[in-house]
């Protein structure tokens, strides 16, 4: 039986050329990859990308944040940032353990596109795009849309995710991210919410998002709760704003992580809980 085919290229219009030519089976980190394929063999043409440098690390830019595609969750934790970012950061130590925060890539963690994904409500609440390239081109679609459902997304076989970007907000914006799983650590989430708040100089909310997973096939932000928290007073109860119809957006599902009544009612309460600790700031 022949081996299947293995490339790994250092220059990014390698791995575009190779992705033009045929189809194959992206690697970065391999915390999924890998996973998956317990206990049988490999058959696909790899293209390992975890040599491409220049997709890796985070800065600002002209119209506010790159985050290379193949920058790990450790990267984000360590790396100094604005408290935009916090809550980034909190779902970044939800990853797995540290060994799969070293591994794993942001943009490895959206290609997945798990419904219980950690880092997709903490980004959509950023107001994220995904940047994919090809010999075509490069196109940005937001990450609402760049996610179509349980492990499906917008990427096309010749394409490549190269980056997210975060628009700029003012040096008062503040997020945070609160998830719920059977136990503390190394659990998959029965609900999680993300939450981004921006304030004008007089202290009322001029931007709020508000983004919910695992808790339909892909995160979904709120927009109904979202308008009518702008214009607030950032320091007043938020939380007493959240309804349940606010959820209208949502279709949780029964499984053995918890019912779906139960985490429609996760979702209002980690809402509300991080409403309050962003007010309490």
């Amino acid at each position: 039986m022949s081996q299947p085919q293995y490339l790994q290229p250092s220059v990014l219009d390698d791995a575009l050329a190779a992705l033009a030519a045929r189809r194959w089976a992206v690697l970065a980190g391999g915390t999924d990859f890998y996973a998956a394929r317990v206990g049988r063999p490999i058959r696909e043409a790899i293209l390992d990308i975890s040599h491409l440098a220049s997709l890796r690390g985070i800065a600002p830019d002209s119209s506010g944040w790159r985050i290379g595609a193949l920058t790990s969750w450790t990267d984000v934790l360590r790396r100094p940032l604005p408290p935009l970012f916090d809550g980034l950061k909190r779902a970044a130590r939800e990853v797995g353990g540290v060994q799969t925060q070293n591994a794993g890539t942001v943009a490895g963690n959206l290609c997945n596109a798990s419904p219980a994904a950690d880092g997709v409500p903490a980004l959509m609440g950023l107001s994220a795009e995904v940047e994919l390239a090809s010999t075509r081109g490069v196109r940005r679609l937001p990450l609402a849309e760049f996610i179509t459902g349980n492990r499906t997304t917008q990427r096309q076989p010749d394409e490549l995710v190269t980056a997210i970007l975060l628009p700029a907000r003012s040096e008062r914006a503040r997020s945070t991210f609160v998830k719920l799983g059977a136990r503390r650590y190394l659990v998959i989430s029965i609900a999680m919410a993300a939450v981004t708040l921006d304030a004008g100089e007089d202290g009322r909310i001029d931007f709020a998002a508000v983004a919910v997973g695992a808790c339909s096939p892909v995160a979904r932000r709120l927009p109904t709760l979202e308008s009518r928290l702008i214009g607030r007073a950032r320091n007043a109860d938020l939380a007493e704003l959240v309804r349940p119809a606010d959820l209208r957006e949502l279709s949780p599902i029964s499984d053995v992580r918890g019912t779906a009544e139960y985490r429609r009612e996760a979702a209002l309460t980690l809402i509300r809980r991080a409403l309050r600790e962003l007010a309490d700031e």
